[in-house]
């Protein structure tokens, strides 16, 4: 394997070594261990730089990898817990012990809190140590090493991006931290200020990086321009709709166009000047007949290991696959037992379906009717049943490719063979089941509740346990970079020619038809058609409850304060949860920020808390 996993594992132990053990319960920074490797004996040559930066690729790397829990924050994905990973490999796990519903979750991040300084620290300890490498390098090594601080520099503006987005104000750590009496008084920072070193950081990676990156898995310009695109776009977001939760902010509509401005001509060259395509062209590809699953859209292979490398996935995180102790627990956590023991711990809800519009209008359809076909004989040919397999049939080839539903196939795999078709059907577990005479065993998992299990991320093949997938995460595709391009014109300007064909392009892919006249007449009608591909092309990739609170729109969600909540049902009728029920104003203002870290906080007086956890 010559992709950059297989540097990612020979450096572990080094990692390790030289940037802190990450067994540390109690601080907020992992802490170097007294038994450092002295600079003295490394950082001498490019190679030496290289090989720390893929440490921090690896530290870092856990910390975006797994953000379909994320997904759970909004109202298309159930995500029920995460499953175990041994956190001397993966250098602790900073998803563990969250709350991924779409309510009260915003207390339960003190470990990821935790976690994302440890990945600012070896960010910082690469940072620092190649800069005074750049002091005496000879002339011909500049470039390189620049480029060397400029991934780091990237990895350390994603870390502190997502730390803003999520907390607001936050302490900015700019150098290597080798214990916490150093950084024991420290105050946050104002998110202002916050927000221009992470500008600085995305500028000067935009600045030196190739525009390729050196290895699949390594960032090039592409990147550096996307997410400082991205920053602009949700910082004129929060000075747009406010966010009066985070007491030191104070909006302003003027910073918001600026922004706005800024974020589009980002996106613009990031579009125009790379050479960047969709998977395959963008084009729709094949797709089986109902309840067949041989030849599945393209769309569904963007999320399989054929994808790694592709020019749609500007920034992804690498995995090892099998035998190296650092694969991808995708399949693991979005498919059931009857796929190597599987576990389900995320899956899609039962409201998900209605927004798969029509292949044929390119409009959303009747809304589906949940039957038991336990007491409703007729309810499988009943039409637009949810439990009709026929109910789905000319949808946005994207539903096919990211969900199953009632008789839909996957091939099941025990002991990394193959065990054949497993046709799903809700509530019938590891049951033996004759389909059009040939008999099956039911795909066998009880962590759905919603009618539906996913098909994005679930390999079709077997050869690999559930937790050895080599399946490249992306966080920035550019798939996600046309509809932010989309967003920020359409803010400023209304729907342009250029923005409304980007959105059809992404529609394409799913054989629909291009938007049509009224979808674009006004710009909150081109807003609501972007939303709706953003919830569709994005689904289960960590997205949309950022995109509910940088909108604040999680009252036209869920409902207001006070009011009845909103119930999620399955495909049978039967009520699952209900969320917001009779919450109050505080319960909303929670779950637009964060809560600082109790245990930071009786550790540094200094550390204040933010208003709606006083």
């Amino acid at each position: 394997m010559k992709r950059i996993t297989s540097k990612i594992l020979s450096v572990a132990a080094l990692t390790g070594f030289m940037l802190g053990a990450s067994s540390c319960q109690e601080d907020l920074l992992e802490q170097a261990p007294t038994t450092e490797l002295g600079t003295n004996a490394f950082w001498k040559t490019e190679a030496d730089a290289t090989f720390a930066l893929m440490g921090a690729y690896s530290s870092i790397r856990p910390l975006f990898d797994r953000d379909y829990y994320l997904d759970g924050h909004g109202e298309y994905v159930r995500t029920r817990g995460t499953s175990a990973t041994n956190e001397n490999l993966r250098l602790g796990d900073a998803y563990h012990n969250g709350n991924y519903n779409p309510s009260g979750y915003a207390g339960s991040f003190d470990k990821m809190y935790r976690y994302l300084y440890g990945g600012v620290n070896r960010a910082n300890y690469v940072i620092d140590n190649v800069n005074i490498m750049l002091q005496t390098a000879s002339p011909s090594s500049v470039e390189n090493l620049e480029a060397i601080v400029g991934e780091a520099r990237l990895l350390r503006g994603m870390v502190y991006f997502r730390l803003i987005s999520m907390w607001g104000d936050v302490p900015y750590i700019s150098n290597i931290v080798n214990a916490n009496a150093e950084v024991a008084d420290i105050t946050r920072m104002p998110i202002a200020q916050v927000k221009d070193s992470i500008m600085a950081d995305f500028t000067y990676a935009y600045e030196k990086l190739p525009v390729k990156g050196a290895a699949i898995g390594r960032a090039g310009k592409p990147a550096a321009l996307a997410f400082r695109g991205k920053l602009q776009l949700y910082w004129a977001c929060w000075n747009k709709f406010g966010w009066p939760e985070l007491e030191t902010f104070k909006s302003d509509p003027a910073a918001a166009d600026a922004a706005y401005a800024a974020a589009a001509e980002d996106f613009r060259k990031v579009i125009q000047d790379f050479g960047l395509t969709l998977f395959r062209g963008g084009e729709p590809g094949e797709i089986d007949e109902l309840g067949k699953a041989e030849k599945l859209p393209n769309y569904y292979y963007l999320f399989t290991p054929i994808a790694n490398g592709n020019p749609e996935m500007i920034m992804t995180f690498t995995h090892g696959g099998v035998g190296t102790a650092q694969g991808e627990e995708l399949m693991r956590d979005v498919a059931g037992r009857s796929h190597e023991g599987s576990q389900c711990w995320v899956s899609p809800r039962y409201e998900i379906a209605d927004r798969y519009q029509s292949t044929i209008t390119g409009d959303f359809m009747e809304p589906m009717i949940p039957m038991n076909p336990s007491a409703n004989p007729a309810a499988r040919t009943t039409p637009n049943s949810a439990v009709n397999p026929q109910s789905y049939a000319n949808r946005d080839y994207r539903m096919k490719s990211s969900i199953m539903w009632d008789y839909e196939m996957s091939i099941g795999m025990i002991g990394l063979q193959s065990t054949g078709w497993v046709p799903f059907i809700y509530q019938t577990w590891n049951q033996p089941v004759t389909i059009n005479g040939v008999r099956y065993t039911s795909y066998n998992t009880d962590g759905s509740n919603s009618g539906y299990v996913f098909r994005k991320f679930l390999r079709n093949y077997a050869g690999q346990g559930r937790s050895d997938g080599d399946y490249d995460f992306p966080v920035m595709r550019l798939a996600d970079v046309y509809l932010m391009y989309a967003e920020a014109t359409n803010e400023i300007n209304g729907p342009q020619a250029d923005a409304i064909e980007l959105v059809n392009k992404i529609r394409h892919r799913g054989n629909l038809p291009p938007l049509k006249a009224d979808k674009t007449a006004s710009k909150q009608a081109f807003f609501d058609a972007i939303e709706q591909e953003r919830i569709i092309e994005l689904l289960g990739e960590g997205h949309r409850g950022f995109d509910l609170r940088r909108w604040r729109a999680i009252e036209r969600v869920w409902g207001g304060p006070l009011t009845e909540g909103v119930w999620r049902i399955d495909t049978r009728g039967a009520q699952q949860q209900r969320y917001y029920q009779n919450a109050s104003e505080r319960v909303y203002e929670q779950a637009y920020i964060f809560r600082i870290p109790p245990g930071e906080r009786d550790r540094n007086p200094n550390l204040t808390q933010n208003r709606p956890w006083m």
